[in-house]
């Protein structure tokens, strides 16, 4: 299969394009503009729609439209404009319906600044609206893995009758890697009864809402709800092992944050540390199984984010107390180095072993 040199974003559209995304509604925010560029050019080749709303708030409400009419539909932004989407993205939740969401995100809190960050984790995997609802969350560590992701994420929307985001930061969507877009394995799909494609006189309506003013209806739907996030987290956990084997140290690291810490587990081995990895693909379902897999070398955990501190928490939770959790991190837009990495893991190892009088 021939590679193709391209930008993050832009290789993010052509994956969804692939995958059937048919209509794209959007706001610009940097650094995801890319995005909404290239859909706005190919998408309408494809056949598709392509639509700027006037604000983030407008575009979530399309995208919910075109998904109760059954459409493929996605939509794209950047922290703040992730967040005001949020009453949007609870709507669609509670109308069970599939579609695919980019964040690119950048520093904060507020409008903060254009540069990659980790801070949104608490805001995707929460769920940053009101109401009991999750998001699959997906986190690329390069632009291959983003492709793959994006080219499967419309099929396991449709799957599960629920919105997949995409989380990956500036650096993902601004640099530039080869890729192969490859043919995803096909899942068998429901066919979409429940959509609002017009009944021809052979049915009656369907109604697509949110609203449940029975508490008791409201209670069945959000129990259906928490049964079908169950069966989210039994076949949809996905992460990576590295060089987990007889590993002292093992950190915790995701996406961009992950392919500095392969550096610095590699720097620490050749000086005879024995560290290793545990890369979450999936954020939710959190991959606390992965955690089970660690052998009993293993005397602490760090959690390494460009956050101050957010996925350390579902960390401590996959620990259950066996290890000692510690974090590392940098936030607003600042990156961290493999040598600030080797120097935190080390210090940790030396606070372990004086603790235990090792």
């Amino acid at each position: 299969m021939e590679k193709v040199l391209m930008k993050g974003n832009e290789a993010l559209c052509a994956a969804a394009i692939r995958g059937g995304c048919r209509y794209f509604f959007g706001y610009p925010i940097t650094p995801q503009n890319e995005i909404p560029e290239y859909m706005s050019r190919e998408l309408p080749k494809a056949g598709g729609v392509f639509l700027q709303a006037e604000s983030e708030v407008a575009a979530i409400n399309m995208v919910y439209g075109a998904a109760g009419a059954g459409g493929r539909v996605m939509t794209s932004s950047s922290s703040p404009g992730i967040a005001l989407k949020q009453e949007g993205i609870s709507y669609i939740c509670g109308a069970e319906l599939p579609c695919v969401i980019v964040n690119i995100s950048r520093g904060g809190p507020g409008l903060g600044g254009i540069q990659p960050s980790q801070a949104d984790y608490f805001q995707s995997t929460r769920g940053g609206g009101n109401g009991d609802y999750r998001l699959l969350v997906l986190a690329p560590a390069n632009i291959q893995e983003a492709v793959d992701l994006m080219t499967e994420a419309f099929d396991i929307a449709d799957y599960y009758r629920m919105p997949v985001m995409i989380l990956g930061d500036g650096m993902i969507g601004q640099m530039m890697e080869p890729v192969v877009f490859k043919t995803p394995a096909a899942r068998e799909l429901p066919e979409k009864e429940w959509a609002t494609t017009g009944t021809g006189g052979a049915r009656t309506p369907n109604i697509i809402n949110s609203l449940r003013l029975d508490p008791a209806e409201l209670e069945k739907l959000n129990l259906h709800l928490q049964e079908k996030y169950e069966r989210v987290r039994a076949n949809e956990v996905r992460y990576e092992m590295h060089q987990t084997d007889e590993a002292e140290l093992v950190f915790v690291a995701y996406g961009t944050s992950a392919r500095i810490v392969k550096n610095a587990v590699a720097v620490m081995r050749r000086q005879g540390v024995k560290a290793g990895l545990i890369r979450p693909i999936s954020l939710w379902p959190f991959p606390e199984r992965a955690f089970d897999e660690l052998p009993g070398s293993v005397r602490a955990l760090m959690s390494v984010e460009l956050s101050q501190g957010q996925m350390i928490d579902d960390v401590k939770i996959s620990a259950r107390g066996r290890w000692p959790v510690g974090f590392y991190g940098r936030s607003g837009g600042m990156i961290f180095t493999q040598q600030e990495i080797v120097e935190a893991g080390e210090k940790m190892l030396r606070e372990v072993s004086h603790v235990s009088g090792v």
